[in-house]
Formats: structure tokens, C-alpha cells, sequence
């Protein structure tokens, strides 16, 4: 009997890649415990026919028959030619878990298709061709992790067999390490953001002012209607280190990680200094990605592949 490490290597020979329409070649018909059961009874009518000339039996027993073909015939259509593609998480991050989005296309209606991963599965139906399952995928460690394989298959309409295709992705799964919400900074835990609160002098009032902000002692001694204007404060400027972090290597990078969202929310430029890595200072919303993905990429010293 094959062992699970060789099956697995089977299945993968034998899967297709995204985005690709299932062939025949690789789409396979399996039996289920009630199509077994129906062949034996198909088999003990007929028998039952010729041992007692029967015509009854004989006529039930043909009849079962050619349902089961016809069956047959259906669950294979229903998943020959669909076209699989995946969507990748926005973001994940250790500890949480993964929507891997299985987009399906089949060109026409197709029924009860189901997708499978190791730890998760999903149906969906496609009346008008085309459909998507979410799979929840738990997310372990932090780093870049492949693609688990996944398994479509249907027993549509009688599930007499199950049609079953395999399908492999070279995508891989970065996931970002998990953040340490006690290690945010007190003054950035309620991510209000800037906001404009030192005087800067009056202007002339606009329509749309809110009447808090009008100077009505102006407006008295002069008849002239001013409104108060205030600047934002500057953003701060830092760097996010490693070094300066305690702990166990995975520690210090989720709580560098919680920083880096700390501090993204409330709009502050900062860089990230990592041993052999360095990320220049910057804002928005692609330092926010590039920081995310340095952390969840790096591997401390003393891993294969590690800084030394």
C-alpha cells in the first residue's frame, strides 16, 4: 500500500496548474459506497433474471443499469473543462488564518463542485458558469509557505462516483508574524491619527466653517468674520530596531511588527533596521507592506539561510 508521502507525490504529478481547463487525462472516476452498493444489487437482479428467467428482473436490472451510465456520463461532464484560479490573501499574519480565494470558471452550469484542502473545504455551485469558494486556512509560522495541494471533485447528480482532479500552485503563502498588542505604544493605541491642533492665526471665514472655530470676539470689535486656523503638528520620525528589541528572535519581530501598525495608523515616518536589512524611512501604505514583508521574509541568525 502506497504511504501518504507517495501518494502525495502521485497527486502532484497528476495535478494541473491554475488557470488551466481540467483535461481528461487528469480527471479521475472513483466509486463511492453507494455506487458499490448499486452495482451489487444491478448484479443480484441479473443474476436473479437468469436464474429464474425473469423478465422483470432482467428489465430493472438493465434499467439500473443505463441510469448508472448516464450517471456516470453527467458527474464526468460536470467537472471536465472547468478552469481553476486562486486569490491570494491581501495580508495574514501568524496565528490567524488564511482565505485563500478558488475561483471557478466552467463555461456553462455546473453542479455541487467541491474544493478541498488539508484543514478546510468549501462547495460551490456555478448556475451561470462561473463562482468562487473561500477556504479558511489556518495560518502557522511566520515566513513564505507553499500552497497546500487541493482537490476538486464532484459526485453530481446521483453520487454513484466521485469525479476528482488535483490542483497545484508554485504560489507561495507569506505570512506576517503576529503581532504583540501589549508592545504598541500607549500614545498610538487609539489610532486617531493626526490631527490639527496647534493655534496658527485667523483667516477670513468660508462657507462650511463650524461655528466653534469662527472668532466671534473678532467679528464684534471689528465686523469682520475670521476664522481660527490651526497647523498639524509634525510626524515623528524614528527607527524601528531589532536590536533594541528583548526576547527570543520571534518575540522581537512580533513586536516590531505590532510597531509597524502602530505607527502606519497614526501616520508616522519610520524605517526598519534588521541585522543585514534596512528598510529607509518612508509612510503610507507601501511601507507598510515592504516593512510587513521584511519581517515575515528574515531569518535570524542561526537558521538555515539565516543572517550570520
Amino acid at each position: 500500500m502506497l504511504s501518504r508521502a507517495s501518494r502525495q507525490r502521485w497527486w502532484r504529478r497528476a495535478a494541473i496548474a491554475p488557470g488551466t481547463p481540467l483535461p481528461q487525462r487528469r480527471l479521475f472516476l472513483l466509486p463511492t459506497r453507494f455506487g458499490l452498493g448499486w452495482a451489487v444489487l444491478v448484479l443480484l437482479l441479473l443474476l436473479f433474471g437468469i436464474n429464474y428467467q425473469n423478465s422483470l428482473a432482467y428489465g430493472l436490472s438493465f434499467w439500473l443499469f443505463a441510469v448508472a451510465a448516464v450517471a456516470l456520463l453527467r458527474t464526468w461532464r460536470n467537472l471536465l473543462g472547468v478552469r481553476a484560479s486562486l486569490r491570494l490573501p491581501a495580508e495574514t499574519f501568524a496565528g490567524g488564518e488564511a482565505r485563500l480565494g478558488v475561483m471557478l470558471d466552467g463555461g456553462r452550469a455546473r453542479h455541487a463542485i467541491e474544493v478541498h484542502a488539508p484543514e478546510a473545504s468549501a462547495s460551490v455551485s456555478l448556475p451561470e458558469g462561473h463562482g468562487e469558494a473561500d477556504l479558511a486556512l489556518p495560518a502557522g509560522a511566520r515566513g513564505e509557505h507553499p500552497l497546500p495541494l487541493l482537490r476538486l471533485e464532484s459526485a453530481w447528480p446521483l453520487g454513484l462516483v466521485r469525479a476528482v482532479a488535483w490542483l497545484a500552485s508554485d504560489e507561495t503563502l507569506l505570512v506576517y508574524p503576529r503581532p504583540l498588542a501589549d508592545e504598541i505604544p500607549e500614545h498610538r493605541q487609539a489610532g486617531a491619527g493626526l490631527e490639527a491642533t496647534d493655534f496658527a492665526g485667523l483667516r477670513r471665514a468660508e462657507p462650511g466653517d463650524s461655528p466653534a472655530r469662527l472668532a466671534w470676539k473678532q467679528w464684534s470689535r471689528t465686523g469682520v468674520l475670521a476664522a481660527k486656523a490651526f497647523s498639524v503638528p509634525p510626524r515623528q520620525q524614528l527607527w524601528l530596531d531589532y536590536d533594541a528589541c528583548r526576547g527570543a528572535p520571534e518575540t522581537r519581530l512580533s513586536i516590531l511588527c505590532a510597531r509597524v501598525l502602530a505607527h502606519h495608523q497614526a501616520g508616522d515616518r519610520y524605517g526598519l533596521r534588521l541585522p543585514g536589512v534596512t528598510l529607509a524611512q518612508g509612510e503610507g501604505a507601501a511601507q507598510r507592506r515592504q516593512a510587513l514583508t521584511a519581517l515575515a521574509r528574515f531569518r535570524p541568525a542561526g537558521t538555515p539561510g539565516g543572517v550570520r
